[in-house]
């Protein structure tokens, strides 16, 4: 039994209302021991925010500045190659209200150091060396800290990185957006700030798509920071029922996180009121959760996927919320006017042959987190896949008015490649992370897996990790794939007509546990070449994971970061050379005692991207 499960229930609800007002306050607790890493350089870069106070990014640099240089000469003069991973600290506010008995240590006592797991520390964003053949590949070179607010929650980024670009950034809880300058790498700066107070009509933002001329659409999953009607940059309106509810919005913000537009992701009649529930009710019910986000622009068109709304997730999730709360619906924008975005159509993803009204929460079309454009001209289709439903799904042109989208791959083919212990493998198999090739031949997907008990009693559970799947014949199908998966055999067998994706490779991660698999990845769009610059490649050759989701809802992971390579021929394998320079184990963990900003304990890695500086890149 932990000290703090003896405290009084009062005493209890006491500590977690202090670490709330400390939370709510924007104070970051210090910790009193000394921090592991030796010279340490701190930079600060300061901008002023929307409502007039200062916010921040500090620069923890091992070794200081001149350090760069340094592992650049003792790699053999190889220029660098950076992974910069968006990461939260792991505090008590991470659990979920009735498992407060558990946490480890009071927030009360300082006994053997047990404070620093439970009170909230900096969250920030740590710089990886990648540089292949580096003497410091895999070490932390740099953890930038942001300011003054903490438990933002750090989310998603965007899905690639371009030279030039700003990198966006979501806290999830804080509903703030960051945009970092990361052109002169490992150190990092703080080009501006994006606060609630400046979106208004949406809240917890999710992931951003960065456009040519360097601003970006981000989601905003939840309703109005309060709720009521709320008037969007064209002069609709709309009524929500509050933050973290329904409907969400996309944001179009500047390279300073100046926003330059708010746009209903609602329609303004009815959605449909059996499949959209809304929770307090709304009197025009709306599916209009938008989380994944990607766009054509030489197609002028853009596509977000629902998720579900997302207060009842990651304010006090409900154990066994309405099937109805997740979404099974996608969105296509017409963005010919970049500062004009509309929603053209809504589709509801059918359901497939594994079903039911029983159980309607695991039925194919269920929580459609993420989605993924084609990228080749002439093509003009997309992919979008469902968390709680287990399945991808494309559709061959997003253009048109209605576009039409079929299942084209169950999880439960692909299951068994983990060693999965348990049957049944798609449904609950918690995909997130999905991501066409640059040629638009392979599609990759990372899943969590499935915990056992989640179906029953009798339920094993599912492994996860990353998959590749051959599209090369889909996408190249046109305007009418055959491909669907709408047969019990096709469950686990794959789809029957010849131009449906095959298995190409998978990468367990986690094998021998249920549900602890990756949420998130990013390809490595870098090619080295002869001359030591870096170009962009449409061949990756290796990929990133991230073993988290959300603490609050009992996906927590184990909090590492793993490299899985690309071979020419696309099989996956995980990089055993990228070691934790603590443990010496494969995969770098994010749960430390130490790092370069100081003894805050463990970490959350939600989100990642390889980067390096603009001077490197041609």
């Amino acid at each position: 039994m932990s000290r703090f499960s003896r405290i009084p229930r009062w005493g209890k609800r006491l500590g977690l209302a202090l670490l709330g007002a400390a939370v709510v306050a924007g104070v970051t607790i210090i910790p009193t021991a000394t921090s592991a890493y030796a010279d340490v350089e701190k930079t600060k870069s300061e901008v002023a925010g929307g409502d007039g106070k200062q916010y921040w990014v500090e620069n923890n640099l091992v070794g200081g500045k001149a350090a760069a240089a340094n592992r650049q000469e003792a790699a053999g003069g190889q220029r660098p190659e950076y992974m910069v991973v968006w990461a939260g600290d792991e505090n008590a506010a991470d659990t979920a209200v009735p498992d407060v008995k558990n946490l480890p240590g009071s927030v009360t006592d300082d006994i053997g150091g047990k404070v620093r797991d439970a009170l909230p520390g900096p969250d920030f964003m740590a710089v990886v060396d990648v540089t292949k053949g580096s003497p410091e590949y895999g070490k932390v070179v740099n953890t930038a800290t942001v300011g003054p607010l903490v438990e933002n929650e750090p989310h998603h980024m965007q899905y690639s990185w371009r030279k030039g670009d700003k990198i966006y950034a979501g806290g999830l809880y804080s509903a703030a957006t960051y945009v970092f300058d990361v052109s002169a790498l490992p150190e990092l700066k703080l080009s501006g700030i994006s606060l609630p107070s400046q979106t208004l009509c949406g809240s917890v933002p999710d992931a951003y798509w960065v456009l040519k001329d360097g601003t970006a659409y981000g989601t905003y999953m939840g309703g109005p920071v309060a709720p009521g009607p709320c008037r969007y940059s064209n002069g609709e309106v709309r009524t929500g029922n509050g933050f973290a509810g329904t409907p969400g919005e996309v944001v179009r913000l500047g390279p300073d996180a100046k926003n330059l537009v708010e746009a209903p992701a609602a329609t303004e009649t009815p959605e449909d009121p059996q499949q959209c529930l809304n929770m307090p009710a709304l009197g025009q019910p709306s599916c209009a959760n938008p989380h994944g986000i990607q766009a054509r622009e030489d197609l002028n068109t853009m596509v977000t996927s629902d998720y579900a709304e997302p207060r009842d997730i990651i304010l006090d999730p409900v154990k066994n919320p309405s099937p109805y709360l997740r979404r099974p619906t996608i969105r296509t924008w017409d963005i010919s006017d970049r500062n004009h975005p509309k929603v053209k159509s809504v589709s509801y993803l059918p359901t497939g042959p594994r079903s039911g009204a029983e159980d309607p929460l695991r039925n194919e079309n269920r929580a459609v987190m993420e989605t993924t454009v084609t990228n080749q001209p002439g093509h003009k289709g997309a992919f979008a896949q469902t968390m709680q439903g287990g399945a991808l799904y494309y559709t061959p042109d997003i253009t048109v008015p209605n576009p039409e989208w079929k299942e084209i791959f169950d999880l439960s083919t692909s299951a068994p490649e983990f060693a999965s212990p348990g049957e049944n493998g798609g449904p609950s198999a918690n995909g997130g992370w999905v991501q066409t090739s640059p040629d638009d031949k392979t599609l990759y997907h990372a899943t969590i897996g499935r915990k056992a008990g989640t179906l029953g009693p009798n339920d094993k559970g599912t492994a996860g990790g990353v998959i590749a799947l051959d599209v090369e014949k889909l996408v190249n199908s046109g305007e009418n794939p055959q491909c669907s998966i709408d047969s019990p055999e096709e469950i686990t067998a794959g789809g029957a007509e010849s131009d449906c994706p095959t298995l190409k490779s998978t990468q367990a991660i986690n094998p021998d546990k249920t549900g602890a698999g990756p949420h998130w990845g990013a390809l490595d769009n870098l090619k080295k070449g002869d001359d030591g610059f870096y170009t962009e490649t449409d061949q990756p050759s290796r990929l990133a994971t991230a073993n988290y989701f959300v603490a609050r809802t009992g996906l927590d992971g184990d909090h590492k970061v793993c490299l899985v390579d690309i071979a020419q021929d696309g099989k996956l394998s995980l990089d055993e050379s990228f070691k934790d320079e603590n443990t010496g184990d494969t995969c770098i963990s994010f749960n430390r005692d130490n790092w370069p900003h100081g003894p805050f304990g463990n970490a959350k890695p939600h989100s990642m991207l390889f980067v390096t500086n603009d001077e490197d890149i041609k």
